[in-house]
């Protein structure tokens, strides 16, 4: 992305730092979040104005369905040389010279398609075009807003890969047994696994947690979801327990001058970082026998799946996962009416 940002004009380039910066403060969105709203507006804009030929750069191309109504959109792509382009660009107030209709961003996503983006790729670049192109329009950048006549294929939504609760149980069960030497990562490491499955947090949300944040008389913890939105979500007695010998006998092992409030630290005593996290769970999970292979979000998919299971409404479901709304939670009854005809299947009688 950043060699495509600093190729662009520069009069480009300060409206990509305008957006940014609406991203960042206005809408207060996370950085994962901001970089990937950028990477693909840089991707249409270096695509309108030649930069970018393929609408796709080659490190983030992926194998994909071919989608037959983008075959025949026309390309958008200029070729004016870039002091022309700067000066149209300069004179028009940023946008207005680049050519950003609806032509282009068909042509935009019509590359992507013939360089092997997927479905769910595709989904999400249109959103995030559109999105640009309204707020473009509502600043003046752009006479017109193209975005609202983008149509994009609807991305698959693939049930997600969850534990079975009696392999949840054997998870819990191989990691306390680790932890029964006191050893200090391996109480921290049985601390996270049972608070990740307690919980269905996301893994950012467990990172950022700080000592104060966790409650264990009650019970809660206090979290900050996507969007700065703070819940507090409750967890039960083993996790409680795991959580108190971290913190009694293991955390003290690893603080250092600078931890902070962190709850959880790392072996030089800073705040655990999401790749260690899902470190630790892809190897816990490694020794349950006949277990998919999970993360982090693999816990949070299976604390779902287990809650509804257990006769849980989706609106406690939503708000304990933070979903912002409760079509994203109504994945999980796919989940488990799935199982459920598995289970079927293989049991009854007259099933086939």
């Amino acid at each position: 992305m950043d060699r495509v940002r600093d190729a662009l004009p520069a009069a480009v380039r300060e409206v990509v730092a305008d957006y940014e910066r609406h991203l960042g403060l206005e809408r207060d969105l996370s950085a994962h979040t901001v970089r990937a709203y950028l990477g693909d507006v840089v991707s249409l804009l270096g695509f309108t104005l030649g930069v970018l030929e393929s609408g796709i750069e080659e490190s983030e191309a992926r194998t994909g369905e071919f989608l037959s109504p983008l075959n025949d959109v026309e390309s958008g792509k200029t070729d004016m040389t870039e002091s022309c382009q700067e000066d149209r660009l300069v004179a028009a107030g940023g946008l207005a010279g680049v050519g950003l209709d609806i032509a282009a961003l068909r042509g935009w996503l019509a590359a992507q398609v013939a360089a092997g983006a997927g479905r769910t790729t595709l989904a999400r670049r249109a959103a995030a075009a559109r999105t640009f192109t309204a707020w473009a329009h509502r600043r003046g950048l752009l006479d017109a807003d193209p975005g609202v006549r983008l149509a994009a294929p609807k991305r698959h939504r693939t049930l997600p890969s969850v534990l079975r609760q009696d392999q949840a149980g054997e998870l819990m069960a191989a990691s306390a047994a680790g932890a029964r030497e006191l050893d200090p990562v391996a109480l921290r490491d049985h601390a996270i696994v049972e608070l990740l499955y307690a919980t269905g947090v996301r893994v950012s949300e467990l990172c950022g947690l700080d000592v104060d944040d966790v409650d264990l008389g009650d019970r809660l913890a206090r979290v900050l979801g996507k969007g700065g939105k703070e819940r507090v979500v409750p967890f039960g007695a083993p996790a409680a327990d795991a959580l108190e010998r971290w913190l009694r006998q293991g955390r003290p092992s690893l603080a250092r001058d600078g931890s902070g409030s962190a709850l959880w630290l790392g072996a030089r005593g800073k705040r655990l970082q999401p790749t260690s996290v899902r470190r630790v769970v892809h190897l816990a999970v490694a020794a349950v026998g006949g277990a998919p292979d999970l993360g982090p979000h693999g816990l949070r998919h299976s604390a779902a799946t287990h809650l509804l299971e257990g006769g849980a409404d989706l609106r406690s479901v939503q708000e304990l996962l933070g979903h912002a709304t409760l079509a994203t939670t109504q994945l999980y009854t796919h989940v488990t009416v799935e199982r459920l005809k598995a289970i079927h299947d293989r049991t009854h009688p007259r099933s086939r």
